[in-house]
């Protein structure tokens, strides 16, 4: 079945302008076909339009491409995802002496280590990993290794990738390029922001208010430490590529076996409950999010930097791969409405809702109430009126940039006894989920949204 590009192209320039995203890019995979479209601009000062060659920032996506190349190593017998890290890295050491000798690389590749991020200032020179290595001696754990589900944004992954330069002895950006991006023949993917062709490459934006639109963002990538986990640039075409990897276990558009069929099965099957199944998935496995539409499995990598953002879903079941590269948002909506079109047009099920809340459940406030926090993040559950009532408070630089208040009050409405939606302050902003959980104490000890896990503070 073939799409109706102008169409499409046409629809997803009107939700541009509805939802103040300066670009879209669109790539589809479906049973061997690929289609690709794109629709605004690049850049809402210079007004160069967005094409389907158009670079973007593809962030946390990143991550999927990473546990890619140290599943080939897991292939060629050099590491074990079960080893402890340290078997790969001897001076690993955490806060946590047990901690230290528990992690493995599937503790890392699923978000189960627990470590929290605190790897300090590794500056910008090609030793970024290991520094980052060495810096987390004192890192406290967040919660034990294989607790609970709670995000890395790039110790996680960067530990992963210090395993595969000291395995191949190069930098990491090299080990992607000769484990991946050369072998798949990808021209338009890179991981360091002095490779990308400026002329093509798209500018991030934020958002205020309507009345102001999107303004190009003041921080033009992320730091080097988070090159493993949310460094990667690419174009549609390239990021269809990889998937066409997952949908094919293993190999690529040329015959080439890029990883074994064993290390894709394993990567989509070897999965952790995620606390807040909502938002993306219930399930993470190894560098993907697993998602059930409607009794069907579906595979996620997401990645969002300052300004731009990246959405991939994999549909083996009917052998479909989608990709939306923007640069502006977050939106989930404007995601979610973009993918909708797209599967209907190819007679297939569509994203499903997120939950409505449950008015009937009588809850015991007192359980949740509580301060949950952890270094740049803070929430604070209390009850008023017989509900209940998060309050983000966000960090001073953040909010004078996006012209917010530094506390920010949302209802919450309960799904269940440990499932909430948050609706927004902000018309520009989604709905968002948020899960209260473990209650082995009696009151929840962590509060989880945004894939993130935030602990109580006594």
């Amino acid at each position: 079945m073939s799409l109706d590009v102008p169409r499409l192209r046409g629809r997803l320039a009107e939700l541009l302008a509805a939802y103040g995203i300066p670009s879209a890019a669109v790539g589809v995979l479906h049973r061997g076909e690929v289609t690709e479209f794109a629709a605004g601009v690049r850049h809402v000062e210079s007004r160069e339009p967005a094409t389907v060659d158009t670079v973007y920032q593809c962030g946390s996506m990143t991550k999927t491409w990473t546990a890619l190349a140290f599943l080939q190593l897991v292939d060629e017998g050099r590491v074990g995802l079960d080893e402890p890290v340290r078997t790969y890295l001897p001076g690993f050491k955490v806060g946590d002496p047990a901690a230290t000798a528990e992690i493995t690389p599937r503790h890392l590749l699923q978000h189960t280590h627990g470590v929290e991020d605190a790897y300090g200032d590794p500056g910008e020179g090609d030793d970024v990993l290991e520094r980052m290595a060495e810096n987390i001696a004192d890192a406290p754990q967040v919660f034990p290794p294989g607790r609970t589900h709670g995000y890395s944004p790039a110790l996680g992954y960067a530990l992963l990738a210090r395993i595969l330069e000291v395995q191949d002895g190069k930098r990491w950006d090299d080990v992607l390029r000769d484990r991946l991006i050369d072998p798949l023949g990808l021209t338009s993917t890179h991981t360091l922001p002095e490779q990308v062709d400026a002329t093509r490459a798209a500018t991030g934006h934020l958002m205020r208010s309507a009345e102001e639109g999107p303004f190009v963002t003041p921080i033009d990538h992320l730091p080097r430490a988070f090159g493993p986990g949310g460094n990667l640039t690419s174009t549609v075409g390239d990021v269809l590529t990889m998937a066409r990897v997952l949908l094919t276990e293993g190999v690529a558009q040329d015959g080439k076996r890029i990883v074994s069929a064993d290390s894709v099965r394993e990567m989509m099957h070897s999965r952790v409950p995620v606390p807040d199944p909502y938002m993306f998935g219930p399930h993470w496995a190894l560098g993907l999010i697993v998602c059930d539409w409607h009794g069907e499995t579906v595979y996620a990598s997401d990645g969002s930097t300052i300004g731009q953002n990246a959405r991939l879903r994999v549909l083996p079941d009917s052998g479909t791969a989608i990709v939306l590269l923007t640069n502006g948002g977050p939106r989930e909506s404007f995601w979610r409405t973009v993918c909708d079109e797209i599967l209907t047009e190819l007679g297939l099920r569509t994203v499903p809702a997120l939950p409505a809340p449950d008015p009937s459940l009588k809850l015991e406030l007192a359980r949740y109430e509580g301060v949950y926090e952890r270094p740049g993040a803070r929430f604070e559950v209390g009850a008023e009126g017989g509900k209940l009532w998060l309050t983000l408070v966000l960090d001073p630089m953040q909010a004078a940039l996006l012209g917010k208040p530094d506390r920010i009050r949302h209802e919450l409405l309960p799904v269940s006894r440990t499932h909430f939606l948050m609706p927004p302050a902000d018309p520009y902003e989604d709905v968002q989920t948020v899960a209260l959980h473990d209650f082995t104490d009696g009151a929840a000890r962590y509060l989880h949204t945004n894939c993130r896990v935030h602990p109580r503070q006594n």
